[in-house]
């Protein structure tokens, strides 16, 4: 099985302005580095449902890997990630989001969604550093396999 890749999207109003910086996007891309993974691309965009599905349409053109947000799952007013994910994804993939919130009592706060674009999958993490590598570490296991499924890669299974 090949090296699996990895994207990370930082969703945030404060990073894209230049306000604050992106500990969310540092933590979950050096996680996957940890696991494995070969993160090719981190990129930051502003909140909002149509910023989200336009950038997720780039990140995933011509792509087989994760892309992993992170912020914009709660309940402000501007958190709309899971609505852009929505919009872009052709298939749901629900056990990774039902694992990713029962990971502890904040992830009940998540409305974050996971899917499938293509050869693709995009899981919502949250936007704080913590609760996005807890729930990232939720499913980081199965990702490389769910992966070489999609990839049409041959398995053990």
């Amino acid at each position: 099985m090949t090296v699996p890749q990895a994207k990370v999207l930082t969703v945030s109003d404060g990073v894209h302005h230049g306000v604050r910086e992106d500990t969310g996007g540092a933590g979950v891309a050096h996680r996957l580095e940890e696991a494995g993974f070969e993160v090719v691309e981190r990129r930051v965009t502003e909140d909002g449902r149509d910023a989200v599905a336009a950038v997720l349409r780039e990140m995933s053109t011509g792509f087989s890997g994760l892309i992993a947000t992170t912020g914009g799952t709660g309940f402000a007013p501007r958190d709309q990630t899971p609505e852009g994910t929505t919009d872009v994804i052709e298939r749901v993939a629900p056990g990774f989001a039902e694992a990713m919130r029962a990971i502890s009592p904040f992830g009940r706060l998540s409305r974050g969604v996971c899917g499938i674009l293509g050869t693709t999958i995009i899981c919502n993490l949250p936007g704080s550093p913590k609760g996005a590598v807890e729930q990232l570490d939720a499913v980081i296991d199965v990702l490389p396999h769910a992966l070489a499924l999609l990839a049409n890669e041959p398995t053990e299974h």
